[in-house]
C-alpha cells in the first residue's frame, strides 16, 4: 500500500530527515514512534507533499508519487487526520464532512456511516467547528478523513491532549477501523495503546529509521525503548 525508502526532507536549509524507510501493508496497522522532535510529523508532511522531499523516494500501491502536489497524493488514496486537528472552524460540522469528500465510485464512507461511528457528531451535525470540544473536533477531523474513502488512513497525534474518555473512544474507533482492513499509519505517544493496536513499530531517531519490528519484538527488547524511545 505505502513504501518510502530513502526520504531525506526538510525546511528550508534545515534537514531534518535523513533517511527514512516505511511500509504499510494492505490492511495494516503501522505505528511511527520516536521522541519529540526525531522527524514523525515530517515524514507525513514530506509523504503528502507538503514539504518536497529532497530525495529518496514515496509510492502508493506501487504509483511512484515523489515530488506529486498535495491533492494528487490525496487522490491516489490517502487520508489524513493533521496534528492539531485543523477543521474549518466557521463550516458546521456536515459541511466539514462533505466539503472534502470523495470517492472512488464505491464510496464506503457516507454520512450516514460517519453518524453510526460518531453519534456525537451526528447530535451536533449543525454546530460550527468552533463550537465544538476538543474531543469532538478531533473527532470530526477523523471523519472527514474517511469521507475521502482513503486506503490509507495517517492519523498525527490523533489523542494529544484529549480527555482519557475521548481518548479511549479515538482508540475504539481505530480499533474498529482495522478489523474492517482499513491500513493505518498512526503517530501517537501511548505506547501500551500502540503495542495493543498496531502490526509493526517502525522507531525514528534524528531523521533515520533505526528499528522495525513487532510489538512482541519490542517488548523483548526493552534498550530499544529506552535508548529511542524514553525522554
Amino acid at each position: 500500500m505505502l513504501s518510502i525508502e530513502g526520504l531525506e526532507a526538510g525546511y528550508g536549509t534545515a534537514q531534518v530527515l535523513f533517511g527514512i524507510d516505511l511500509a504499510v501493508a494492505e490492511g495494516e496497522a503501522v505505528a511511527l514512534l520516536g521522541r519529540n522532535g526525531m522527524g514523525k510529523t515530517t515524514t507525513v508532511r514530506a509523504l503528502f507533499g507538503l514539504i518536497p522531499a529532497r530525495a529518496g523516494r514515496i509510492a502508493v500501491a506501487g504509483r511512484d508519487l515523489t515530488g506529486a502536489a498535495p491533492h494528487r497524493i490525496a487522490r491516489a488514496g490517502l487520508g489524513l487526520v493533521p496534528e492539531g486537528r485543523q477543521i474549518f472552524p466557521t463550516l458546521t460540522v456536515e459541511e466539514n464532512l462533505v466539503a472534502t469528500a470523495r470517492s472512488d465510485g464505491r464510496p464506503r464512507w457516507s454520512l450516514p456511516r460517519i453518524w453510526e461511528l460518531f453519534p456525537r457528531l451526528a447530535k451536533r451535525r449543525r454546530n460550527m467547528g468552533d463550537q465544538l470540544s476538543g474531543g469532538e473536533q478531533q473527532m470530526l477531523a477523523v471523519g472527514r478523513a474517511l469521507m475521502t474513502n482513503p486506503r490509507l488512513l495517517v492519523l498525527d497525534e490523533a489523542t494529544e491532549g484529549l480527555a482519557p474518555l475521548i481518548r479511549e473512544e479515538i482508540w475504539s474507533c481505530l480499533i474498529r477501523l482495522k478489523a474492517e482492513g482499513e491500513a493505518i499509519l498512526v503517530i501517537d505517544k501511548s505506547l501500551a495503546q500502540l503495542s495493543r493496536f498496531a502490526d509493526r513499530h517502525v522507531v525514528i531517531e534524528k531523521g533515520r529509521t533505526v528499528w522495525t519490528g513487532s510489538p512482541a519484538a519490542l517488548a523483548r527488547a526493552p534498550e530499544i525503548a529506552q535508548r529511542y524511545l524514553h525522554a
